[in-house]
């Protein structure tokens, strides 16, 4: 069996983008943070990002043992400092795509001044945030986006604070690209963190994914499958929309879509470029000069370009064996059936069924006939007998 899981381990799909060693996972049943795993990994595939240079941060909760599950340089923070330490990371090594994946608690309760001065700094990172309106991982306790009047360990008659509205917040903030999805729509939510790694700038996803066992339980919402059916019944696409209306009330209507994008120097540009400004030719860029900069950039658009179109050929390639062998299979039967329909139908096999059907009646008819004959001719002669025995008595 142990052979069976690890060669089951070695085809998966996501070997090459996940950890398949530390398979199974921690979550919960109906949990939808292996869903946004899981596009993620699609988007980084599809996206011709070079694993090499991808750092995955995160911090404490059930989101954040993401880390340990993506194959990538990734780093298991603190409580709270997952984007300053994905800050320093992007400062250290300004040639690596860094992405933070970490729950809302983390990253706007405890890391909420780290997360606006990222935003306000326009720091070159992928932010994802998995809310799911609880501490999961600590207890069920209230958190900054848990909606008004639901019910936690710490409200249980019910939260009277009022919510973050996110999206709000990091626009605000000066985020560039600001985007909301539920777990449930993971076509939107791959594409929408491949924007966001083929860009620069503070990028923000929200995912939208109530804890199953202390969220949807304690509130009497059912399980993740009902969770599902609420998303898809209660989301609203609304691209664009105002982020100043997107909170989201108890068990409401929820507004998704892309809501912010917009181009802004970087931190790491900005600082280069009021640098030269105050001390001129004598300042020493930041990593490297804008000529060597924008070779770099310029190449490493074309690899990933390279890698991108590769992967689509290859997804193409993998879908159209799949609709032949479809087709070919299908084919099969149809024409079984067919066949088999035509025959029957044939003048000649009519005219033999029928031909089949009046000899039989005729024999029956025939046997009947002769049966009938039969019991005549029995009961004459019995007849015929009775009348000489009768006669010859008289005689006598």
């Amino acid at each position: 069996m142990s052979s069976e899981i690890a060669q089951f381990k070695k085809d998966s799909p996501m070997s090459g983008t996940l950890r398949m060693d530390r398979m199974s996972h921690i979550w919960c049943p109906g949990c939808g943070i292996g869903s946004e795993v899981n596009a993620f990994a699609e988007a980084v595939k599809r996206s011709g990002i070079d694993p090499d240079k991808l750092a995955v941060v995160s911090g404490i909760g059930c989101t954040g043992r993401v880390a340990g599950y993506v194959d990538f340089d990734s780093i298991h923070t603190t409580h709270g400092r997952a984007i300053p330490v994905a800050t320093g990371l992007k400062l250290a090594r300004p040639d690596m795509k860094v992405v933070v994946f970490s729950g809302e608690g983390d990253l706007t309760g405890i890391g909420g001044n780290h997360f606006i001065h990222a935003a306000r700094r326009n720091m070159d990172i992928v932010v994802i945030c998995n809310n799911n309106f609880t501490y999961g991982m600590t207890g069920g306790q209230v958190t900054p986006t848990t909606p008004h009047s639901a019910i936690s360990s710490t409200t249980p008659f019910g939260n009277h604070e009022y919510p973050f509205n996110l999206p709000f917040l990091a626009d605000a903030a000066g985020a560039t690209y600001i985007a909301r999805w539920t777990s449930m729509h993971s076509r939107n939510l791959i594409q929408s963190i491949e924007e966001a790694l083929s860009r620069k700038g503070f990028s923000f996803i929200e995912v939208i994914s109530p804890c199953t066992t202390l969220y949807l339980r304690r509130n009497r919402l059912g399980d993740g499958v009902d969770a599902l059916q609420f998303y898809q019944e209660n989301a609203v696409l609304k691209h664009g929309a105002d982020t100043r209306d997107l909170d989201i009330d108890f068990q409401g209507k929820i507004t998704i879509g892309k809501f912010v994008e917009k181009d802004k120097p970087t931190y790491i540009e900005a600082l280069d470029k009021r640098c030269v400004q105050v001390v001129g030719d004598d300042y020493e860029l930041y990593g490297k000069t804008v000529p060597e900069r924008e070779a770099e950039e310029k190449a490493e658009k074309e690899r990933v370009a390279a890698r991108r179109a590769a992967v689509l050929a290859e997804e193409e390639k993998s879908k159209a064996k799949a609709a032949k062998v479809v087709t070919k299979i299908s084919a099969k039967i149809p024409v079984k059936t067919a066949a088999k329909k035509a025959v029957a139908k044939t003048p000649a096999a009519t005219a033999k069924k029928a031909a089949t059907k009046v000899a039989a009646k005729t024999v029956k008819k025939t046997a009947a006939t002769a049966k009938a004959a039969s019991k005549t001719t029995a009961k004459a002669a019995a007849k015929k007998t009775t009348a000489k025995a009768a006669v010859k008595k008289t005689r006598k």
